[in-house]
């Protein structure tokens, strides 16, 4: 006797946050991801120029911590994120958000909205070699479509405040390495949870 498909539920929607330094690869991979798995994608820079009425392509040099990316328009930003993610998963979507995440009550505060709503939550750190990493932001200060505004000096003063996720138990976690091709992060990361569902 054939199952009933109209029993089946849908599955439960997760929450996804990838999260790094500038120029680290997480936009791509958290993209090419909430694609394969068909979740939500929501990216701060995109969203910080969209709260702040500039297009998405618009260059912004503003300085380190100043104009829309000043202490108050991040946390604007982060909010907005947070809210966006909240109505997607209400709605039954899975989500990825995608950010620097750079302090540990900035994870914590995606982390209660994931216990509020009762769905599972998986940070995926970002890493790479800084070498690429400046290679990437050369490149990218050269291609009018980008969307970051991240460049060296903001590396590095990022780089001096990023708090490393050891707030973060193991089943939270995963950490990977992007200076790899896309489609075989993604290969790696769809390994990675079929494992822990196993």
């Amino acid at each position: 006797m054939g199952m009933d498909r109209r029993s089946a539920s849908p599955p439960l929607p997760k929450l996804y946050v990838f999260f790094g330094l500038i120029a680290s690869g997480k936009s791509t991979l958290a993209e090419a991801w909430a694609a394969t798995i068909g979740a939500r994608y929501h990216n701060s820079d995109r969203l910080r120029k969209e709260l702040a009425g500039l297009a998405v392509h618009t260059p912004q040099r503003d300085a380190f911590n100043g104009g829309i990316y000043s202490a108050e328009f991040s946390r604007k930003t982060y909010d907005a994120l947070l809210d966006r993610a909240e109505a997607d998963i209400v709605d039954g979507h899975s989500v990825v958000l995608d950010g620097s995440y750079q302090a540990k009550d900035e994870r914590l505060r995606v982390a209660l909205l994931a216990q509020r709503l009762k769905v599972t939550i998986l940070f995926v750190l970002c890493l790479c070699p800084e070498p690429l990493m400046k290679e990437r932001m050369a490149r990218r200060a050269q291609d009018p479509t980008a969307v970051s505004d991240g460049r060296w000096e903001i590396y590095l003063q990022q780089k001096a405040r990023f708090a490393m996720p050891d707030e973060l138990s193991a089943a939270e976690l995963v950490t990977v390495e992007t200076n790899a091709p896309v489609a075989s992060l993604v290969q790696q990361l769809s390994c990675v949870m079929a494992n822990r569902q196993r």
